[in-house]
């Protein structure tokens, strides 16, 4: 698995981008609850327009998250760890396992209740938190343990915008969606037209996120949908995929994920805060990333390759995916993005975003130290 230029940049850029989080995390919360707590939270809710700052962050610029989590999906399919599909079936089949089984735990304690709908949360990885945490293992680190990492990840992702499209969507505008659809179909042809300037397709794609936003479709799947109607060309320096995906890094890793955590982990910690866990739903957060995640992504990768479905890289073995499957239980970003949608009552949101914290926080701890002994030992 050659180690391309651009899996470097964005392997470095959410590697930081990691550090960037959990420092906005742990801030957001000091001063959350500090005496500045009433004009923080204000701050959140000003309106921009006719929406508030949070929500322009979430809709707005999370869409933009996503073009890069797209572009880099994109450039896996066609010259990366996907390109080849015997390798692709590895983390695919991980990928699988890590949202069928959290999610699986989740509705066996919420099924029928109000709280069911959270089942896609404990279902996401965090790739920027998941790397970082992965990067402070240094060079001893295999490159086809990062590679399988962020294959995971990207198709977890992948999983998740798709749940939130078919799941997450309530009262669909047909004209709107149709619209939206129809837009993107034109830049596929502008794509099948060899046209590389980005100016066409950037334009379109907020045309179509407006309208895509406007259908009851979650707006943030514009940037996906961008993302594969963007010509790849060759996948060279030159390409207009590989421009773009290349200028997104930095703005991605250190403005808009900051931005994100910093305005959805705005929350006050109530006295009795840590007696959440006798709810079911964040019960069924914790189950999901911490027992679900590296069951599901550790079975499924065995099985395929118990089965003759995929290969295990030689040089990875059984315990360093076990590692990475408990680096999968980080969700962070995207599992707060899907309690956002779940739930509409504000005590499940904030309980829901405090578990996630923890989890992510103890299988984060529980990866890495699982890890470095694992990688020590096989050395």
């Amino acid at each position: 698995m050659k180690k391309t230029k651009l899996f470097h940049d964005f392997f470095e850029s959410e590697k930081a981008g990691g550090f960037i989080l959990i420092i906005c995390t742990i801030v957001s919360l000091l001063v959350a609850n500090s005496v500045w707590s009433e004009s923080y939270m204000h701050l959140w809710h000003s309106q921009i327009g006719n929406q508030s700052i949070e929500y322009w962050i979430n809709d707005g610029l999370m869409t933009i998250f996503f073009l890069l989590i797209g572009l880099e999906l994109e450039r896996e399919v066609y010259v990366g760890e996907l390109s080849n599909f015997k390798n692709a079936l590895l983390p695919i089949s991980a990928a699988l396992g890590g949202m069928i089984v959290p999610a699986g735990l989740y509705l066996i304690l919420n099924y029928g209740t109000v709280t069911q709908s959270g089942a896609g949360i404990p279902m996401a990885t965090d790739i920027a938190f998941a790397l970082g945490i992965l990067s402070l293992l240094g060079n001893r680190v295999p490159v086809t343990l990062k590679v399988f990492l962020t294959a995971l990840a990207v198709i977890d992702d992948l999983g998740a915008i798709l749940i939130i499209a078919i799941f997450y969507t309530k009262n669909l505008i047909w004209t709107n969606l149709l619209i939206a659809l129809g837009i993107f179909a034109f830049l596929l042809v502008l794509n099948r037209l060899k046209i590389r300037n980005l100016i066409p397709y950037l334009v379109g794609g907020i045309v179509m996120w407006y309208f895509m936003l406007n259908s009851g479709v979650h707006a943030t799947i514009t940037g996906v949908l961008l993302a594969f109607a963007i010509p790849f060309g060759n996948g060279d320096e030159k390409s207009s995929s590989f421009i773009l995906q290349h200028f997104l890094h930095i703005p991605v890793a250190f403005i808009i994920l900051p931005l994100f955590a910093l305005a959805n982990t705005a929350i006050i910690l109530k006295s009795d805060w840590q007696f959440m866990l006798s709810h079911h739903y964040t019960i069924g957060i914790v189950l999901g990333l911490l027992v679900g995640k590296p069951i599901g992504i550790w079975l499924f990768s065995y099985l395929s390759v118990k089965f003759k479905i995929s290969e295990l890289p030689t040089d990875l073995n059984w315990k360093s995916i076990l590692g990475v499957s408990f680096l999968g239980g980080i969700g962070f970003t995207m599992s707060i993005f899907i309690t956002l949608l779940a739930f509409s009552d504000g005590e499940h949101i904030d309980n829901s975003k405090i578990m996630i914290l923890i989890s992510s926080l103890i299988a984060g701890i529980i990866g890495l130290i699982f890890l470095k002994s694992t990688i020590k030992n096989s050395n």
